[in-house]
């Protein structure tokens, strides 16, 4: 087992990270940037080491610095968390150079899902379901338009190299030069990548996706699936386990089709397989999360298993401990960010002056902020996540709402007022949404 792990994230999973590690005897290192100086992770590590300024780029996305603070620690592993360089195959392989272990996938693995052409390709050959589309970057606008006469319209533009950027939804042919361009502009600003492909629109869908785990002797496994619909601008705002929406015979033939999935790639670490699902419940391969991701504690809790203890665990050389589960309770988690939902969700950095999170069976609190933390402006606006979880769904929704109520964060705006209102939503309470959900929904 490793002996120090540094862990190159910031924030709440920063935390979480270092709070399995110090369970399992395991000596952390956290590295902040200048705007970080004062979070949790950092006083909460045993060694801290400060990377760099308070952009991205010169501090959680520096690769010389990381590396130069895993050596001068004496770090012999590195956990990525999620963002930053959790998917990025060149920080898996200047890790493996120097002899740290990326707690993660191997450098070919991430190479292989990052590419969502490649990544299709290898889910046609092991059998997996895949949206129709192109099958190779589109290189010109008519390339494209002669593909959405092949597949048909509404289709989707996407960037081959990452999500929530570079999408387009195009109705008609009229459309598609000027969403081309813009999508190929909006890519290779956010990913420095313009590459972009093609699928069909899937109408009215559900994002479900199933937890993976696979080990180097080749076992597969799948650790249940989550709702992950609720999303705004294609980022998630909340996320429940299991799916109101899937039922047991899909359920099952759904996860047999992620354990191929993983194992079409020959999989090492915990990671998801994200689908789309259609009205008449057919289902088909999105993408691959070579990682770990936000909504992991969902999992956790309906299954009652620590993700990060078992990603540590495969890289250090064991075999999988987990098995396919069928969840037995549910769980919701929130998403608590500093944004103003009555103004389009728009960020609210600055200072807490008050802060009470709530408690009680059934609620967790995955967090680290505190009252007089200042919330930077340079990155992801999350405060923290609640999760709330019991033995039937309208229970849990019961139990997140009087979470909810409990929390008290002042002198930032939050997603808090939001939440509460899609508690008692019917269409959410009834289970009757879907990735659509919030173009109709309007705070009160």
């Amino acid at each position: 087992m490793f002996k120090k792990v540094l862990i190159a994230n910031r924030g709440e999973i920063a935390l979480r990270v270092i709070r399995t590690c110090r369970e399992m005897g395991i000596k952390t290192v956290a590295v902040y940037s200048t705007a970080d100086r004062d979070s949790l992770h950092v006083k909460f590590a045993d060694e801290a080491v400060c990377i760099g300024g308070p952009k991205s780029t010169e501090s959680y996305l520096n690769i010389p610095n990381l590396m130069a603070a895993a050596e001068i620690t004496n770090a012999d592993a590195i956990h990525p968390g999620y963002g930053f360089l959790a998917e990025n195959a060149k920080f898996s392989h200047i890790c493996d150079e120097h002899g740290i272990k990326f707690i993660g996938p191997t450098p070919d693995m991430i190479t292989a899902m990052g590419d969502k052409v490649t990544a299709k390709e290898t889910m046609i050959r092991a059998g997996v379901p895949v949206i129709p589309g192109s099958h190779e970057i589109l290189h010109t606008d008519e390339d494209a338009i002669n593909v959405a006469k092949e597949v048909g319209y509404p289709v989707m533009l996407k960037a081959t190299a990452g999500g929530g950027k570079g999408m387009r939804v195009v109705r008609e042919e009229s459309a598609m030069i000027d969403a081309y361009h813009a999508a190929k502009i909006e890519a290779a600003a956010a990913f420095h990548n313009d590459g972009i492909y093609m699928e069909k629109f899937v109408e009215d869908p559900h994002h479900i996706e199933f937890q993976v785990a696979g080990d180097q002797f080749g076992n597969v496994c799948h650790l249940s699936e989550r709702d992950c619909s609720i999303q705004r601008r294609h980022q998630k705002l909340v996320e429940e386990a299991p799916s109101p929406f899937l039922y047991d015979e899909l359920r099952i033939k759904m996860g047999e089709a992620a354990k191929r999935a993983a194992a079409a790639i020959n999989y090492e670490s915990v990671g998801t397989i994200e689908f789309l699902v259609d009205k008449n419940h057919d289902f088909y391969f999105m993408e691959m999360n070579t990682r770990i991701q936000v909504e992991h504690p969902v999992t956790e809790e309906v299954i009652n298993f620590d993700l990060i203890k078992e990603q540590i665990k495969i890289a250090a050389g064991e075999r999988i401990s987990g098995q396919d589960y069928i969840p037995q309770m549910y769980s919701i988690e929130c998403r608590i960010n500093a944004e103003d939902p009555y103004n389009d969700f728009r960020p609210s950095p600055g200072k807490i002056t008050v802060l009470h999170t709530p408690g009680g069976h059934g609620v967790r609190v995955d967090s680290h902020a505190y009252a007089g933390y200042v919330i930077p402006p340079y990155y992801d606006s999350l405060i923290g996540k609640l999760i709330a979880t019991a033995r039937t769904r309208s229970e849990a929704i019961d139990t997140m709402y009087r979470a909810l109520s409990e929390y008290v964060i002042e002198g930032v705006a939050t997603t808090i007022p939001f939440h509460l209102q899609l508690m008692q939503d019917e269409r959410f309470r009834n289970g009757t949404f879907n990735t659509k959900f919030m173009e109709n929904f309007r705070m009160k």
